[in-house]
């Protein structure tokens, strides 16, 4: 922390008040305002897009440079040279596990897959037709109920040990939520399997046959989950962070962050690529919706191009579409289904278009991982619970990060605009007209 000051000058009165800015290690610089409360101020900020709520050694973004590192790894290297899980432990742990740390993590993991045999039953409570989400979020709420009284959130041990209790238990209850949706048995998870090859086991084998799970696919799997891992203060994770400062179960937390993800602004971009390449429809009209995004009278845009945050590109999508074109491969003939044609020749037009170059609107990460897991034949209302269970990780520390230290409850302000203070009218009897 620097001992800068800034100046804050009202209506330019000569009284000054002064506020510390502290100095961080990547990005903007913070000017503390706590100290404004004292005199008679708030700040006013919709949406806290000025804001920093946090101080945080988690993750970093740079919108401008298209930069995302988790513990000041680039997410490429990590795509790279990293797994899934050995990603998980170096957001709850802050350095990446050596070999032992890494197989013993790995343990963890693989034996904590399974869910007690009364969430089965929770599941019988859910028509058919429930959306996936909704039974997510309720059913990851429920786990509280069966680690509560042992669990003690100031004891780091405690904290570890429910990290990596949500983690392992995140892709069973994801598959259970699709099984039950499509009338199928629940699939135990494998202990043989690794965590993206057990994942797609759960969703796709049935007691009648074991389907085997390509190496291909479980890798974009296993990058999906990666690439969605983290990424900073979003609206989702400052929901589970918002939601711990009350001392609240973190499973609880973690459902508070699962309710945030599942709004369409947020968690369900993916999911609207495909449902804009299902409107195109058809190759032909490419060039009609095209024309309709370029008219600046027409309210339509395409859905997976440009990013709010990464104003160049987004570093995740340089690495999904290579895996994209891999899978697409890999699947063979159902890489012909009309949908990917029309997104190839979509992606093709935004690299190449000027119109796309010159406002930076690329193909972003929701663009590819759409198409991924429509090839991996997971249905669109899945989406969102698969960038839950990807996000776990990153919400827990997150979480852990806040409780480990001194803390205060949430309590945002507000600008007042409703009436003044006022009396309550005098009862007014007026006499019955006969």
């Amino acid at each position: 922390m620097t001992e800068r000051k800034a100046q804050l000058i009202v209506d330019g009165k000569p009284e000054s008040v002064e506020l510390p800015v502290y100095g961080s290690s990547l990005g903007p610089d913070v000017i503390d305002v706590r100290g404004l409360i004292e005199s008679g101020y708030f700040t006013y900020d919709p949406g806290f897009m000025s804001t920093a709520a946090c101080d945080s050694d988690i993750t970093y973004i740079n919108g401008s440079d298209g930069v995302l590192l988790y513990r000041g790894y680039p997410i490429e290297q990590l795509a790279e040279h990293s797994s899934y899980l050995e990603t998980c432990y170096l957001l709850l742990h802050g350095e990446l596990p050596d070999a032992g740390q890494k197989l013993e993590f790995e343990n963890n993991i693989r034996y904590h897959t399974m869910v007690d045999q009364q969430i089965h039953q929770f599941f019988n409570g859910f028509p058919r037709t429930a959306h996936p989400m909704s039974m997510l979020v309720s059913v990851v709420g429920a786990l509280s109920a069966f680690y509560h009284h042992t669990l003690d959130i100031s004891d780091p041990e405690h904290r570890m040990l429910v990290a990596r209790r949500i983690i392992a238990k995140m892709p069973t209850l994801a598959a259970m939520c699709y099984k039950h949706g499509v009338g199928q048995p629940f699939m135990y998870p494998r202990n043989s399997l690794g965590f993206a090859e057990n994942f797609l086991h759960m969703m796709f084998g049935t007691p009648c046959e074991e389907k085997e799970v390509s190496p291909v696919l479980a890798r974009a799997m296993d990058l999906i989950f990666l690439l969605h891992a983290d990424h900073e203060q979003n609206a989702s994770t400052s929901t589970v962070r918002l939601a711990g400062s009350t001392g609240a179960n973190p499973f609880s937390c973690i459902a508070a962050g699962i309710a945030a993800l599942w709004g369409p602004a947020h968690g369900g971009a993916n999911e609207a690529v495909l449902d804009m390449l299902a409107e195109i429809g058809s190759e032909s009209r490419i060039d009609e919706f095209i024309a309709r995004a370029k008219d600046p009278n027409d309210s339509y845009r395409l859905m997976g191009f440009g990013h709010r945050v990464y104003k160049n590109f987004d570093p995740r999508a340089t690495v999904m579409r290579e895996v994209c074109n891999e899978v697409l491969d890999e699947v063979g003939e159902a890489a012909d289904d009309t949908l990917f044609r029309i997104a190839r020749r979509l992606e093709q037009i935004a690299l190449e278009d000027d119109y796309f170059i010159a406002r930076k609107l690329y193909p972003n990460v929701d663009f590819y991982s759409g198409i991924i897991l429509k090839a991996l034949g997971i249905p669109t209302s899945m989406f969102t619970v698969i960038f839950a269970t990807g996000r776990t990780p990153g919400w827990m520390a997150h979480w852990n990060e806040m409780v480990s230290g001194p803390y205060r409850i949430g309590r945002p302000r507000q600008l007042y605009r409703g009436p003044a203070k006022r009396d309550y009218p005098a009862v007014q009897i007026t006499a019955a007209v006969s």
